[in-house]
């Protein structure tokens, strides 16, 4: 199986490193800009992970845009949802006849955008359940103890191309599964990262900081009632085992430092995936007939703090 992995940041080191030490890939290359090529020509992708173990690959494939051929049987995606079009652009060339582009990134509307790029039958569903981040010096830093993979058919076919995946991991030491109902998944992750994201953008605080306030755990189990609502009226129900036994205990946990990385984005003046996340849940609740005033605030936040991150005036810029 010949893999092009989609940059080589946090997520794509990650799991593309973890590729290459599973053993089980004939190929594993990196599509990137110069600047990371030449960071990985000189260091390789290095891994630290205090519980899935360190790993170095060196050297690694490496590819610039204009050096990408067709050929590959699987393209995997781990840009943010704001660089999606000149993602696409830039894998066009190596997506043939035979590759599936599997885009791991957050929420939904990146889906309908790759099937009319490329066709319904290239594109995957996937999910990553992971924390990492990529240090100044180039390295991978996987920090909590989540390092999962899920994927498969948007139609729920179990292909043998999703098996195929899933076997690609070989030896590594990542949880991998393949989902028949990938499309459920992905709108519960929407759920819970969308609640989390519009709980960070309005009060600027991780969730143990707003479940401390005086009805901080109502507010966001009413916010996370809404998301569920409008996965529900679309068709995509919350299990009960995800709701009652992940979400409620995670928004009710006064001692948590969880927080949306939005929030980090945002603290540090960077770019949101305001329309991808929090504007797509609120699309979602509208048509749901969902009371929309929430997640609407959280949207017009994030909306208005793009503008003045356009215009230079974030303090400190």
């Amino acid at each position: 199986m010949r893999i092009l992995v989609l940059g080589a940041g946090a997520l794509g080191g990650y799991f593309g490193g973890r590729l290459i030490e599973g053993g089980a890939v004939e190929e594993v290359a990196f599509l990137v800009r110069p600047g990371r090529k030449a960071k990985l020509e000189r260091d390789g992708i290095i891994i630290e992970s205090p519980t899935a173990g360190d790993f170095r690959a060196h050297p690694v494939r490496t590819l610039l845009q204009e050096e990408v051929s067709p050929g590959w049987d699987l393209v995997l995606m781990t840009c943010k949802a704001y660089d999606l079009e000149d993602a696409i652009e830039a894998i066009r060339p190596a997506v043939d006849g035979q590759t599936a582009v599997l885009p791991l990134l957050n929420g939904l509307s990146h889906v309908e955008r790759l099937e009319q790029a490329f066709g319904s039958g290239r594109v995957l569903g996937g999910l990553a359940y992971i924390s990492t981040t990529l240090t100044p010096a180039g390295v991978g830093r996987h920090l909590t103890a989540h390092n999962k993979l899920v994927f498969g058919e948007l139609d729920g076919r179990m292909s043998e191309r999703v098996l195929a995946l899933k076997a690609a991991f070989g030896r590594a030491p990542v949880e991998v599964e393949v989902a028949d109902d990938i499309q459920g998944q992905m709108w519960e992750k929407l759920v819970g990262l969308g609640t989390l994201a519009a709980a960070a953008v309005l009060m600027r605080a991780n969730v143990g900081e707003i479940a401390r306030t005086p009805g901080g755990v109502a507010w966001m189990e009413r916010l996370l009632e809404r998301s569920a609502a409008a996965a529900g009226g679309h068709g995509h129900p919350v299990r009960p085992a995800v709701l009652d036994g992940v979400f409620r205990p995670m928004f009710r946990d006064a001692n948590s430092s969880l927080a949306a990385s939005m929030l980090r984005d945002l603290e540090a003046g960077g770019r949101v995936e305001a329309d991808h996340i929090l504007g797509f849940l609120l699309g979602a609740v509208r048509r749901a007939g969902v009371p929309d005033e929430l997640h609407e605030a959280a949207y017009l936040h994030a909306k208005a703090y793009e503008n003045r991150r356009d215009a230079g005036c974030l303090p400190g810029l």
